[in-house]
């Protein structure tokens, strides 16, 4: 496992030019190693969890890192972590500081599933990486999600990956 490394993301595939199609391939069942890996953070309100303001904080995270180019484009994962009902926190990789973006550091190890179907099931998902952490002999210490693909864009593809990425 190498530090601060990821698995590839295959962006070449976007005939939304959106959300390129997510390939699975590489990113199910793997371990993560993280030391001081650099982050753009940024906060949305929910109601009982449903998200409320994503669709402009999200692209207005994605324009300020792309100006300053700063996304690894086949290093690409934002980490989302509910805090709350009413709040979540989502974490851009980057690879150099953003102005005027709260900008963080993780470090730890974390294991991946992937998981499909609707947002929904979000709860669920959370359960079965629990339960597939605990048969690698770990125990989850925080549960991350990585939506690949916006709702209009899982439409289009017909398949909605989201890689469960709990921290160890």
């Amino acid at each position: 496992m190498e530090t601060n490394v990821l698995p590839r993301y295959d962006a070449s595939e976007n005939p939304t030019n959106c959300c390129p199609r997510f390939k699975p391939e590489g990113w199910d069942e793997q371990g993560l190693h993280f030391e001081d890996k650099l982050f753009v953070k940024a906060t949305t309100r929910s109601l009982f969890h449903i998200p409320l303001n994503i669709g402009t904080v999200y692209p207005q995270t994605a324009d300020a890192i792309k100006a300053e180019d700063a996304f690894d484009m086949d290093q690409i994962i934002v980490l989302s972590y509910e805090k709350s009902a009413w709040r979540a926190e989502h974490f851009f990789s980057v690879i150099k500081e953003v102005p005027g973006q709260e900008m963080v550091h993780i470090s730890g190890d974390f294991i991946t599933k992937v998981f499909e179907g609707p947002y929904k099931n979000a709860p669920i998902w959370e359960k079965e990486l629990e339960a597939f952490v605990k048969s690698r002999g770990k125990q989850v210490k925080k549960t991350y999600f990585f939506y690949t693909t916006c709702p209009k864009c899982a439409k289009y593809y017909g398949k909605n990956y989201v890689v469960g990425v709990a921290e160890v």
